[in-house]
């Protein structure tokens, strides 16, 4: 049975091309948007990174879908995206927000290991790698990001040490946001949050915005 298996072809996929709309979101960036994908495509599988089943919505659903949400970013900002990963928000919103910055934790070797690789690779300036959980990192940032790392009551225990006192958590988030809010709102006075808000970002450029959970500190 083991033989047989061994023996079926594995499934491909074809890489979605890339949007037209791709270059007007990353502007001066979209060279770098262009070797990150191909990273993506060349590394994804390997290192569980990206399947390849999402190769089909690549820009779509992955590169796109994370960079319009730089839209929430000022020059000069701090920024940490935990769990990081592929460099899933990271790296795009670094891409196109050149002027903030922005470090990426990844407790995984592998992984934090290609993402010093692509940021230097692509010349990425303004991001930095830290391997490190997130509850190990000391250092306290303006905006905190974070994309398909936990529900938001749990993600938010792990991020508010992180963020500064009137600072934002930015949670990429699907169709269940309300209800994810909604289990949130407990903590509200336990971890000193302002308010919660429901953005939709790149409504410009794509078919289906980026849904966001804004959650801003006292």
């Amino acid at each position: 049975m083991n033989e047989q298996l061994e023996n079926v072809p594995r499934e491909t996929f074809s890489v979605e091309a890339e949007p037209a709309v791709a270059a007007a979101i990353f502007g001066a960036g979209i060279d770098q948007a262009r070797g990150y994908a191909a990273a993506l495509v060349r590394d994804g599988d390997e290192l569980g990174l990206l399947g390849p089943r999402e190769m089909p919505k690549l820009w779509t659903r992955h590169i796109l879908n994370s960079a319009v949400v730089a839209e929430l970013v000022a020059d000069g900002k701090e920024v940490a995206d935990v769990g990081s990963g592929a460099g899933l928000p990271g790296i795009p919103m670094a891409i196109a927000q050149p002027n903030a910055h922005f470090t990426l934790i990844e407790p995984m070797e592998r992984r934090s290991n290609w993402l010093i690789e692509q940021v230097e690779a692509l010349g990425l300036k303004n991001v930095r790698v830290l391997r490190a959980r997130a509850e190990e990192v000391g250092d306290a940032f303006d905006i905190v990001t974070a994309r398909a790392v936990s529900a938001l009551p749990n993600l938010l225990k792990m991020t508010v040490p992180l963020t500064r006192h009137s600072g934002e958590i930015i949670a990429l988030k699907g169709s269940k946001a309300a209800e994810e809010i909604e289990d949130s709102k407990r903590l509200q006075k336990k971890l000193d949050i302002q308010s919660f808000e429901i953005v939709f970002t790149g409504a410009e450029f794509l078919e289906e915005p980026t849904r966001v959970v804004r959650t801003r500190l006292v």
